[in-house]
């Protein structure tokens, strides 16, 4: 099977044309960039979420309180109060200096560039704004890897049989468009800044 070679190893181009019908958006991660604003309970951080990130497809509670016992279980964040009001108890939740580093780190390291990964290059930019990131860096970042990636599949497809030269053509293709959102991003980013801020102390 035709592979696309890189720094995290070989990635089959099969999978590659499989990540376009996958979700990549980092749940743990998200959840750990809106507590860094300020401690929150689970149904204020899947409002938030929603609002944020996914609008049109409303995060499932349990899915919100599954990754905060993850993130609970390996130190990223604590339950430092409970809410006691009408209906259950609603747990408090603080990002720990170890989740706070983890979710630095996922920010820092640029994404595998495979197609279709909008919705997590997303989830980056506005998790950056929120813990106050200079934006340039993670956009620059990105956008270097997204080219070692597009000139890694052009030397590939010069000798490649037409099959694996036209997955190579359709990675590239959609490549391109995320190289073009990049740079609309970068255009609107002080806009979209505002937008987010606003959002986040709602």
């Amino acid at each position: 099977m035709a592979t696309l070679a890189g720094r995290a190893g070989p990635i089959p181009l099969r999978s590659t044309i499989h990540s376009v019908y996958s979700e990549r958006v980092s749940i743990q991660h998200a959840l750990l960039g809106l507590l860094d604003h300020q401690p929150r309970h689970g149904y204020q951080l899947k409002q938030q979420f929603d609002r944020l990130f996914s609008p049109n497809r409303p995060l499932p509670f349990g899915q919100v309180y599954a990754s905060l016992a993850r993130l609970e279980r390996d130190g990223r964040v604590v339950v430092n109060g409970v809410e006691r009001a009408e209906g259950p108890d609603r747990k408090r939740y603080s990002i720990t200096d170890g989740g706070r580093s983890a979710l630095l780190d996922w920010l820092a390291e640029p994404l595998a560039p495979e197609p279709h990964l909008q919705a997590e290059l997303y989830t980056k930019v506005v998790l950056a704004i929120l813990v106050e990131l200079p934006l340039d860096e993670l956009l620059d970042a990105q956008r270097r890897a997204h080219l070692e990636r597009m000139r890694e599949l052009t030397t590939m497809r010069r000798n490649a049989p037409l099959a694996t030269a036209l997955l190579a053509d359709y990675a590239t293709y959609h490549l391109e468009a995320d190289l073009r959102w990049l740079e609309m991003t970068s255009a609107r980013i002080d806009d979209l800044r505002t937008q987010i801020r606003n959002e986040a102390r709602a």
